[in-house]
C-alpha cells in the first residue's frame, strides 16, 4: 500500500483543551468520537477510575452545561474556537466523602474544587471555619510546620481566605497568616492526603456543599424560588436564602420526576401526595435539572445496592493502598524521627565540638595566661622583695627616728618643764613688780602729796613772813639806805637760806622719785620683752611636740 493511501485513511481530527482545577491539557479527538471517547481519554490520561463523578462542562452563550456522553462532540452545541475548551470538573457529589473517594487522584480533585468554590464564595463558610480549612490546605500543600523554614510571610502569595472573611474583619495580612499558621502547627505528621480528606470532612458539612442551584416559579410569570439538586435529593429555597430549604424531597420519597418543555414535575412515591410542578426560564436549564436528578438519583441508588464487582476491587485496592501508604507513612516518620534524632544528635556532637575547641582554646589561653602571670609574678616577686628590703631599712630609720623622736620629745618635755618653771618664775616676779609697782606709786603719791604740802606750808609761811615784815619795818620802804637795818636785812637772809635749804631738799626728793619711777618703767618693759620670749619659745617647743606625735 503506497504512503498516500495511508495518509488517506488517517482519520480527521480536532483539537480540544481541557482545563482542570490545576492543569491544562490538549488532546488530538476524531471527528466521530462521541462524547464518552473524549472523557474516557482524560479520564486515563489523569489515571482516574472514579469516573461517574465528573464530566466535562463548557459555556455556551452564558450558560454552563455538560458534555453528552452518547453523543457526537462535534454534534453537540459547543463552541465554535479552535482548540475547543472544556473543564473537567466533578458534576456529582458524594454523601460521605471518607467513604465513597476510594483513589487520591479522585480525593485531590474534590479537595482543588470544593477549596476553590470556597474561595469563589459558590460555598458560604463561616470566618472560623474558613481559617481552620486554610491550615489543612496548608498542612497538603507544605507538609509539617518548620519554623526554621515557614518564616512570617510564607503564605504571602497563598490565596488562602474567601474575600469576604478579609472584608469582614479588619485584619492585616500577617493577623492572619499568625491565625491560620497556629492551627497549621496543629497538623504536624499528617500526610497530604489526609490533610485533603480532612478538609473535605469539615466542607460537606457546610449547607451550600454539593448543591447546584437553579431559578424556578411555582407558576409561568413568577421567579420566586430557587431549586437545588445534590446528593440527597431536590430541595426548594426562597430566592434570599440558600441556607435553610422551604421543602425538600429526598430521592428515596420521589416515585418519578418529569420534563416537558419548560416545566418540571415530582411525583412523590406517596401517590395520594400532591404533585409538584415547576417552571423554569429556558428548556436549557430544565433538561440540565433533569439531568442532574437523573444523576444523582442513579448514583444515590447504586450506593444503598451491593457494590460490583470493579467498586470491591476498588474499594480493596483502595484500603490497601491506605495501609500501605498508613506503614509508608509510619515508616517516613519513623525514619524522620530518627533523622531528627540523628540531626539533634549531630547538631549535639557539634556543639560538643565547637564547646570542647572553645575550651581547649581557653585552656590555651588560660596557659599563656598562667605564663605570662607566673613571668609577671616573678618580677612582682622580685620587686616585692626589693620593697621589703627597702620598707625593713624604712623601719629601721623610722625606728631610728621615733627613738630620736622620743629622745627630743623626752627633751621637749624636760625643755617644756623648765619653760613653765620660768614661766611661773616669771609671772611671780611680775607679780612682784606689780606689786612693788602699787607700793611705789603710793609711796610717789604719798611723796607728792607731803610735797605739795610743803610747798602750800612754805607759801604761807613766805606770806606770813611778808606780812611781818610790812608790819614791823613801814619805814623801810621809804629809806631804804638807813644802815640799822642791816642787821635786819642779815637775819632776813639767814631766813630765806633756810628756805632755800628746804626747797633744795625738796626737788632731791622729787628727782629721786622721779628717777626710781623711770627705772621701774625700764624694769617693766625688759620684763615685758622676757615674757614675750618665753612664750615664743613656749609655742615653738608645742609645735616641735606635735610635729614629734605626728612622726611617732
Amino acid at each position: 500500500m503506497s504512503i498516500r493511501g495511508l495518509k488517506k485513511k488517517q482519520p480527521k481530527t480536532f483539537k480540544v483543551r481541557i482545563i482542570t482545577v490545576d492543569a491544562e491539557m490538549e488532546f488530538s479527538c476524531e471527528m466521530k468520537w462521541k462524547g464518552k471517547d473524549l472523557f474516557d481519554l482524560v479520564c486515563r490520561a489523569l489515571g482516574l477510575r472514579e469516573t461517574w463523578f465528573f464530566g466535562l462542562q463548557y459555556t455556551i452563550k452564558g450558560m454552563f452545561t455538560w458534555l453528552k456522553m452518547d453523543k457526537k462532540v462535534l454534534d453537540q452545541e459547543i463552541p465554535k474556537e479552535d482548540p475547543i475548551s472544556f473543564h473537567f470538573l466533578a458534576k456529582f457529589y458524594p454523601e460521605k466523602v471518607e467513604e465513597e473517594l476510594l483513589q487520591e487522584i479522585t480525593q485531590h480533585l474534590f479537595f482543588l474544587q470544593v477549596k476553590k468554590q470556597i474561595l469563589d464564595e459558590e460555598i458560604y463558610c463561616s470566618p472560623e471555619a474558613t481559617v481552620l480549612l486554610a491550615s489543612y490546605a496548608v498542612q497538603a500543600k507544605y507538609g509539617d510546620y518548620d519554623p526554621n523554614f515557614h518564616e512570617p510571610g510564607f503564605l504571602a502569595h497563598d490565596e488562602l481566605l474567601p474575600k469576604r472573611v478579609l472584608r469582614q474583619y479588619q485584619l492585616t495580612a500577617e493577623m492572619w497568616e499568625e491565625k491560620i499558621t497556629a492551627w497549621y502547627a496543629e497538623h504536624r505528621g499528617i500526610a497530604r492526603d489526609e490533610a485533603e480528606m480532612n478538609y473535605l470532612k469539615i466542607a460537606q458539612d457546610l449547607e451550600m456543599y454539593g448543591v447546584n442551584y437553579f431559578p424556578i416559579a411555582q407558576n409561568k410569570n413568577h421567579t420566586d424560588l430557587l431549586l437545588g439538586v445534590d446528593a440527597k435529593g431536590i430541595h426548594i429555597y426562597s430566592i434570599n436564602n440558600r441556607f435553610s430549604p422551604n421543602k425538600s424531597f429526598e430521592w428515596s420519597s420521589i416515585r418519578n420526576i418529569s420534563c416537558s418543555e419548560k416545566e418540571l414535575t415530582i411525583k412523590p412515591l406517596d401517590k395520594k401526595a400532591e404533585v409538584f410542578k415547576f417552571f423554569s426560564s429556558q428548556l436549557k436549564v430544565n433538561k440540565l435539572i433533569f439531568q442532574l436528578c437523573i444523576g444523582n438519583h442513579d448514583l444515590f441508588m447504586r450506593r444503598r445496592k451491593v457494590d460490583s464487582i470493579e467498586i470491591q476491587q476498588m474499594k480493596a485496592q483502595a484500603r490497601e493502598e491506605k495501609a500501605r501508604k498508613k506503614m509508608e507513612n509510619q515508616r517516613l516518620a519513623r525514619e524522620k524521627q530518627l533523622r531528627e534524632e540523628a540531626e539533634r544528635a549531630k547538631e549535639e556532637l557539634e556543639r560538643r565540638l565547637f564547646q570542647l575547641e572553645d575550651e581547649a582554646r581557653q585552656a590555651n589561653e588560660a596557659l599563656l595566661r598562667s605564663q605570662e602571670a607566673a613571668e609577671l609574678l616573678a618580677e612582682k616577686a622580685q620587686i616585692a622583695e626589693e620593697e621589703a628590703k627597702l620598707l625593713a631599712q624604712n623601719a629601721a630609720e623610722a625606728e631610728q627616728e621615733r627613738q630620736r623622736l622620743e629622745i627630743t620629745a623626752l627633751k621637749s618635755k624636760e625643755e617644756k618643764r623648765l619653760m613653765e618653771q620660768k614661766m611661773r618664775e616669771a609671772e611671780l616676779i611680775a607679780v612682784k613688780l606689780v606689786k612693788e609697782s602699787d607700793r611705789r606709786a603710793k609711796e610717789a603719791e604719798h611723796l607728792k602729796q607731803d610735797l605739795h604740802e610743803a610747798r602750800e606750808a612754805e607759801r604761807k609761811a613766805k606770806q606770813k613772813l611778808l606780812d611781818i615784815t610790812r608790819l614791823n619795818y613801814p619805814h623801810m620802804a621809804k629809806y631804804p639806805q638807813y644802815s640799822p637795818g642791816d642787821s635786819r636785812d642779815a637775819n632776813f637772809d639767814k631766813g630765806s637760806v633756810k628756805l632755800d635749804l628746804k626747797d633744795i631738799d625738796l626737788k632731791r626728793l622729787s628727782f629721786e622719785i622721779e628717777r626710781e619711777r623711770l627705772d621701774y618703767l625700764e624694769k617693766s618693759r625688759k620684763f615685758e620683752d622676757r615674757l614675750k620670749e618665753l612664750k615664743s619659745e613656749i609655742h615653738a617647743l608645742k609645735l616641735e611636740e606635735k610635729q614629734a606625735g605626728l612622726y611617732c
